[in-house]
């Protein structure tokens, strides 16, 4: 296996063959007026605007350099940033009729330098290409995911609880009631009786997953959910890997776990990850399946620390 240091040399080979390649190296990207960093700005404005602060996350920008960004852009009568009437924290980019006509051209354009990079060469070649650029992509959206402990009754544990219900409502044949669920009340996943963790995606939750602790016996696994607009990405087994973590480092040796025969894609993760089915160990009325894993240090993943969130 390579040491570290070859792979941090193979990476950034990557970045400098890559940043040349799709021109970021240019003051003049893509032949317009601009560098590559005010044209990746238009795009991500869009037809229908976007606020500020979504933009300063989703691109992982300081405020003062996105202010200059959008600065030059409105001096080239591209966009305007308004202020929302109700809240004066809450400012708009939207794209005028000239910037909506530019960005349009820079879509053929980047069109075109896509093209450019498939053209030289060999059919197979393309399928190897593009099957690889998918791969750094996910991979690389895996690596952005800012995973870390936070409140349940937090507003981003709060959103992901919402979501996990009503994914359960509309996938179970019975429907979904959490009163009627074994209750995980929040006392019983906040420090020391459990936790909650959340991934965040460029400042967005998309996932979470909870656990309870319980002294001499096994930790429970609950309240596992990822968004649909991250699924197929890893991000489940890298959430129950990092749950495993906690559980271990919080003297757990066995994690419990229970779920519904509708969720498959759940099912096949656990069993994936070398949870095996056991007899029923609760009465939860929406259960079918019933799994644990022993834990041990050599068959966990290292992870970072996890931190508060919020």
């Amino acid at each position: 296996m390579p040491d570290r240091a070859d792979l941090v040399t193979t990476v950034r080979t990557f970045n400098r063959t890559v940043t040349q390649r799709v021109g970021a190296l240019q003051d003049h990207y893509l032949a317009r007026d601009r560098p590559l960093g005010e044209a990746r700005l238009l795009w991500e404005v869009g037809a229908e605007g976007c606020d500020v602060r979504a933009l300063r996350s989703r691109l992982g920008l300081d405020s003062g350099y996105l202010s200059r960004l959008l600065r030059s852009l409105e001096g080239s009568g591209l966009l305007a940033v308004t202020t929302n009437d109700h809240d004066r924290r809450v400012r708009t980019a939207r794209l005028t009729r000239k910037g909506l006509a530019e960005r349009a051209l820079l879509d053929r354009r980047s069109d075109a330098l896509a093209s450019s990079m498939l053209e030289p060469l060999l059919p197979a070649q393309q399928d190897r290409l593009v099957a690889a650029m998918r791969e750094v992509t996910k991979l690389l959206t895996v690596a952005q995911l800012d995973v870390g402990v936070v409140d349940p009754a937090d507003r981003m544990a709060q959103y992901c609880l919402r979501a996990y219900f009503e994914e359960l409502d509309a996938r179970f044949d019975s429907g979904f009631d959490p009163s009627s669920s074994l209750p995980a009340p929040p006392e019983e996943m906040r420090p020391p009786a459990g936790l909650f963790l959340v991934a965040q995606l460029h400042g967005e939750p998309v996932a979470c997953g909870a656990l309870r602790f319980h002294r001499n016996r096994p930790a429970e696994l609950k309240r596992m959910w990822v968004s649909p607009g991250v699924r197929g990405l890893g991000v489940g087994r890298m959430l129950l890997e990092r749950l495993e973590r906690q559980a271990f480092e919080h003297g757990a040796r066995t994690v419990h776990l229970e779920t519904n025969l509708s969720l498959t894609e759940a099912i096949a993760l656990y069993r994936s990850s070398g949870y095996r089915e056991v007899p029923a160990f609760n009465d939860e009325p929406y259960a079918d399946h019933w799994f644990e894993k022993r834990l041990n240090r050599r068959a966990l993943s290292p992870t970072p620390t996890h931190r508060t969130l919020a």
